[in-house]
C-alpha cells in the first residue's frame, strides 16, 4: 500500500465537496463521512442504510466492528453527515438492506477502487497536492480531530495503534510542526 498524506487545508475539504456535489450526492457523501469519523473505507462500503438509518431518522451512533480490530467500536454521526445523508436518502429511494454507497451499476457497493477514482480526481481537480488516496480520509480525520484538541489517546483508539508516536506520524504530525492545537471548552 502506497503512503497517502491527510488533507490539512480546510479550503481544500471545502473545495472537494463542491466538485462532488456537482457529481453525485452519494460520492459527497462517503467523502464528509471518511473526514467526519474515521472508519476504514472498507468499512464505510459494507455499510446499509440500516446502520444510520431507523427508518424514521438518522442515528447519533454508528456500531460496527472495525475492520481490524477485535471489538465494535462507536462513532458520532455528527451534523455534516446528518445534512449530507439526509440530502442522499431524500434523493434516492434506498430500502434498509440497501448498500449506503451502492453502485450505479448493481445492488453491491461500489468497489474500493471506485471508491479511490472518486477521491482521488476530486482531489486532483482542485488542486490537491501530496498522495491521495482512501486512507487520505482516514488521516484528514486525524489530523483535524488532533489540531481540535481531541486526544491522541482517543486517536490511538480509533486508529488500533500502539503507540502516539505510531498515530503522530499517521495523521501527518511531526515535531517540526508548531501549530497550536485548540482545546475549545465553550461552556
Amino acid at each position: 500500500m502506497e503512503f497517502v498524506d491527510p488533507i490539512k487545508d480546510i479550503k481544500y475539504i471545502s473545495a472537494i465537496k463542491k466538485e462532488l456535489r456537482n457529481n453525485s450526492q452519494r460520492d459527497v457523501l462517503l467523502f464528509v463521512f471518511g473526514i467526519n469519523t474515521g472508519i476504514r473505507v472498507s468499512d464505510l462500503l459494507s455499510l446499509k442504510v440500516s446502520h444510520v438509518w431507523d427508518g424514521k431518522s438518522m442515528k447519533e451512533f454508528l456500531y460496527i466492528k472495525d475492520g481490524k480490530g477485535k471489538e465494535t467500536k462507536a462513532f458520532f454521526l455528527n451534523n455534516s453527515i446528518k445534512q449530507e445523508l439526509e440530502s442522499y436518502l431524500h434523493q434516492h429511494d434506498l430500502r434498509d438492506s440497501d448498500y449506503l454507497f451502492k453502485s450505479k451499476k448493481d445492488n453491491l457497493p461500489i468497489s474500493r477502487q471506485q471508491a479511490y477514482r472518486i477521491i482521488h480526481n476530486a482531489a486532483r481537480k482542485v488542486g490537491v497536492e501530496g498522495k491521495v488516496g482512501t486512507h487520505t480520509l482516514r488521516k484528514t480525520f486525524g489530523y483535524h480531530a488532533y489540531r481540535k484538541g481531541i486526544a491522541i489517546s482517543i486517536l490511538m483508539f480509533i486508529y488500533n495503534h500502539h503507540t502516539p508516536g505510531d498515530t503522530l506520524r499517521y495523521i501527518g504530525i511531526d515535531k517540526e510542526d508548531k501549530k497550536l492545537v485548540k482545546v475549545d471548552v465553550n461552556l
